[in-house]
């Protein structure tokens, strides 16, 4: 019985293990792709270059010279794209000898031709000036700007908007920096700082610590 019991589930893996492998035949067959991303006119590098592979969420960018390095899988479409220029795809070949494959990847110019603008200065800054009082200004136009210097409403809004890249790497890197400065002691208490003090009583005179409905 205990033959039969591990005979039936090699058998069973076996079968998975078979039908996963017609189902993705390049599962394995990882390749190194590497290369360099360049303009097509003067064969210069393009930095921050976006090389995705099409269909698995995946990709990188290139660097400064327009070198790129990305592990994908034999049967993969590559697509090269830039700002400015046209994008690119590739397919990776299926039947690849080896598992590394390089390529010189050339991006044509995007032109994009606008209508021609003519400024035109006023004659005199007295002209000037009075052209610019005298522009018609909408009531509603009046409004969203009164809503966007309210402080209530900037105060709204920094509180419930969510910091960007920057700031949260800028944080982070601040509490990384603090926590190894005062590695192996006590960190101080901010109630016997002076400034602090200063900051807890400029934030409650503002209705920092008002809940908000």
């Amino acid at each position: 019985m205990k033959f039969l019991r591990y005979f039936l589930i090699i058998a069973t893996l076996f079968t998975f293990h078979k039908g996963y492998s017609q189902a993705n035949p390049y599962r394995d067959s990882v390749v190194q792709l590497y290369g360099v991303v360049m303009t097509a006119d003067s064969l210069k590098g393009i930095p921050a270059a976006s090389v995705i592979v099409e269909g698995r969420g995946r990709g990188t960018i290139s660097n400064g010279d327009g070198v790129f390095s990305i592990a994908v899988l034999k049967g993969d479409h590559i697509l090269f794209s830039s700002i400015g220029y046209k994008d690119k795809t590739i397919h990776i070949p299926a039947d690849l000898p080896g598992n590394q494959y390089s390529v010189i990847q050339l991006l044509i110019s995007d032109t994009t031709y606008l209508p021609a603008t003519i400024l035109k200065p006023r004659p005199t800054r007295e002209q000037f000036e009075r052209d610019f009082v005298n522009i018609p200004v909408q009531d509603d136009l009046y409004e969203t700007v009164r809503k966007n210097n309210n402080e209530a409403q900037r105060r709204a809004l920094l509180n419930s908007l969510p910091a960007d890249g920057r700031e949260a790497v800028n944080y982070q890197l601040r509490q990384q920096a603090n926590k190894a400065y005062y590695a192996g002691q006590v960190p101080p208490m901010n109630i016997l700082n002076p400034a602090a003090w200063l900051d807890f009583i400029q934030a409650w005179k503002r209705g920092d610590f008002k809940k908000k409905n």
